[in-house]
């Protein structure tokens, strides 16, 4: 069973991971986006990690409300928003339970993605965080360590496709040959899931 210090740990292991990639996320969102995923990414999740050690919420759902409005609150641009409603909507499908299954986990993350799904007008193929969110929820099921593989594949998959969807959307055909700077911090997240889970 899951309990609020495993989200805590997860949520702390996001933030070192992001950190040690910002410069990767940057470079990735230069060729399509506003150049600042990267720091923007940095700048929340490093928000999250104060907040939570102050904080302490005591439930897995109330550690990832409360790092859904961080984000929310830190993060410019529309991967805020996003990433924000990605977590509060799992938080909140989690309830006020002490502990949650795998299962629960699975089911909560698929609300979370639908939220970020009906947010965005995003679908699966339109070359956004939704490319890898969605493969690692299905993937979820079989273990922590087949959505992370799911999720890298998933983001890996953005480079030959068209961007239909945010900032990459506007540039066309130039938008075909890179890597989704979302679609790859999204599979940071659930790498640290992973990882968590492993440690």
């Amino acid at each position: 069973m899951l309990d609020a210090d495993f989200f805590r740990r997860w949520m702390t292991a996001t933030a070192a991971s992001v950190d040690r990639e910002a410069d990767r996320l940057t470079a990735l969102d230069s060729a399509i986006g506003d150049a600042d995923h990267g720091s923007n990414m940095q700048r929340g999740f490093a928000a999250v990690r104060t907040t939570l050690a102050d904080e302490a919420p005591d439930t897995p759902g109330a550690v990832l409300m409360l790092s859904g409005r961080q984000l929310i609150s830190t993060v410019g641009g529309a991967s805020g928003p996003l990433y924000g409603t990605l977590l509060r909507r799992t938080g909140k499908a989690l309830g006020e339970a002490a502990e949650v299954g795998e299962e629960q986990l699975a089911e909560a993350l698929r609300a979370g993605v639908q939220g970020v799904m009906k947010l965005g007008g995003a679908a699966l193929g339109d070359k956004t965080m939704v490319d890898a969110l969605l493969p690692a929820v299905e993937a979820l099921g079989s273990g922590f360590g087949a959505a992370r593989e799911a999720a890298e594949k998933g983001a890996k998959d953005t480079v030959p496709l068209l961007a239909r969807k945010g900032r990459a959307s506007y540039l066309g055909e130039r938008s075909i040959g890179h890597q989704d700077p979302g679609a790859t911090s999204s599979a940071l997240l659930i790498a640290a899931l992973a990882e968590t889970a492993e440690g």
